[in-house]
């Protein structure tokens, strides 16, 4: 197939699909909570699919995650949703990086291969492997729906780039959407303050991980966080 006219039919698909997103009112339904719940909790146990494939809208069109991840835990719990929240937000991501690899990979490197994050990103995996995937899940040095489309349209390995988001995103995922759910199921109680006591002393060490990462390494935090 002509080159152009691949590009073009990826465009209408991309544009056909994005109109199809804005006309069902899913949109709407992800600024206005209520109608996001009500959707959920209608839908009986397909309620858990339906948020799965919210995630992939959001990764996929780079649309603001954090909502749904908060979402997630008012609406199914702070448990359940803390593990929905988790493997949504990694079905999302992982559609994002299919995307980028098996259908749209000429027209993002057409597009975006001379963008200074694509780049970066590029180098950093040619010279480091999956340790540079670690890092940059780890600290967001780089927009998260734009690493899902760089590592893409790089060598790293589906199974690799797959385990490693779902290990990293784990912290996060969970302790927002938790902490959401908490607060929705018992309001703002001792608990919850010591609960967030811990979760904050949980996200600062987190934060530190990277840098001693980076430190055994000999990654350059600073050279890659330039722009």
């Amino acid at each position: 197939m002509n080159k152009k006219l691949k590009v073009v039919l990826i465009l209408v698909v991309l544009g056909a699909a994005l109109y199809g997103v804005y006309a069902s009112g899913l949109i709407d339904i992800l600024r206005d909570f209520d109608k996001f719940r009500d959707l959920i909790e209608n839908a009986g146990p397909l309620g858990y699919i339906i948020y799965a494939l919210i995630f992939v809208v959001v990764a996929v069109f780079s649309l603001p995650a954090s909502v749904v991840t908060i979402a997630g835990g008012v609406v199914f719990g702070p448990v359940l949703g803390a593990l929905l929240a988790l493997i949504g937000a990694t079905i999302g991501a992982i559609a994002a990086f299919l995307v980028a690899r098996y259908i749209a990979r000429g027209f993002i490197v057409n597009k975006f291969g001379n963008n200074p994050i694509f780049k970066k990103i590029e180098a950093g995996v040619e010279k480091n492997g999956k340790d540079f995937l670690i890092l940059t899940r780890l600290v967001p040095i780089f927009p998260y729906n734009i690493q899902n489309y760089a590592y893409g349209v790089t060598n790293i390995k589906l199974s690799t780039y797959s385990i490693i988001t779902l290990i990293t995103m784990a912290p996060g995922a969970f302790i927002y959407a938790y902490m959401a759910g908490e607060l929705a199921e018992n309001g703002i109680t001792t608990r919850f303050f010591i609960q967030l006591v811990i979760a904050g002393v949980i996200l600062f060490g987190v934060s530190q991980i990277p840098k001693i990462f980076a430190k055994k390494k000999g990654i350059d935090m600073d050279e890659v966080s330039k722009k």
